[in-house]
């Protein structure tokens, strides 16, 4: 028997799934299920979904035996595989990305815009493509960012509505909620490059000549000062990542960012990244007080 069929039965025995979902179950009931679990979850495990101390291996755990006394309790009828299939998607949901995650792995992707729960763009090839994924809630896609940003040390609320975060994997991370994004919260993802450009690679693709190269080596080399400016995804960071590689090995870098991405192939680097004022608008940590 096919899960639609389980699950019209067991809604026409005891009114579990209503008759007022009966039309959306009949179109996918695995996703009325997993929306379901997620709301259920939601309310079981609240904060823990986003506290810092509450490890991912504790929390997905956590999350497993949560959903299965939850399918045990609602008696959905679900098989072993289907049963695993939603604990992973559910799993995903909540300790992943959402429908973010597909985008994440791909490599093809280098950045990702989320406009509020209706769209969701990505850039391939320097150009923007509608996707059909989507946030199902403001409240899920508002969870996503506040776990983003809780596990750098951030937070993003009413008070404090925008913030720059970054990913484990070092990807740049942008998020803007109401009241300043008037049509639902605002995320962006710039994708960090699991492989740096060398200076032989933007030559290689035209971006500057070997004149050029050889003369911003010389510059690096010679510690002149370097101002890097241009509008977003312009290459800012590629380029730096590569006039860094010119830096001779046996001098000390230090680095100062507002969110680390740079990429240094040096062993002597020291990384410092800035801090924003916590709710009590205490502790920030300000580039400026970093160079001093």
């Amino acid at each position: 028997m096919s899960l639609s069929d389980r699950l019209k039965r067991a809604a026409d025995a005891d009114g579990g799934l209503g008759s007022k979902e009966s039309t959306k179950t009949s179109i996918d009931p695995f996703l009325l299920i997993k929306e379901r679990a997620q709301a259920s979850l939601l309310t079981r495990l609240g904060s823990k979904l986003v506290d810092q101390e509450v490890s991912e291996p504790e929390l997905r755990k956590l999350v497993m035996l949560e959903l299965d006394g939850i399918l045990a309790e609602e008696d959905i009828p679900l098989n072993a595989a289907e049963r695993k299939l939603l604990g992973d998607s559910v799993v995903v949901e909540f300790l992943g990305y959402g429908p973010m995650q597909q985008f994440l792995a791909d490599d093809s992707v280098t950045e990702i815009m989320v406009n509020g729960t209706r769209r969701m763009y990505v850039e391939r090839d320097g150009k923007l493509q509608e996707t059909e994924a989507q946030f199902l809630t403001e409240d899920h896609l508002r969870r996503v960012i506040g776990r983003i940003v809780a596990r750098v040390g951030r937070r993003i609320d009413e008070a404090s509505p925008m913030v720059d975060a970054r990913l484990p994997d070092g990807s740049r991370v942008n998020a803007i909620i109401p009241p300043l994004a008037v049509d639902g919260p605002a995320l962006t993802i710039r994708k960090f490059s699991k492989e740096a450009f060398t200076a032989d690679d933007l030559v290689e693709m035209g971006s500057m000549t070997e004149a050029v190269s050889q003369f911003l080596e010389t510059c690096v080399r010679g510690k002149r000062n370097i101002l890097i400016s241009g509008g977003t995804g312009s290459g800012k960071t590629t380029l730096l990542n590569v006039l860094s590689s010119f830096i001779p090995a046996d001098e000390r870098i230090v680095t100062i960012e507002d969110s680390v991405e740079l990429q240094l192939a040096q062993d002597h680097v020291i990384r410092l990244e800035s801090r924003p004022p916590n709710i009590e608008q205490k502790g920030e940590v300000s580039i400026r007080d970093l160079v001093r």
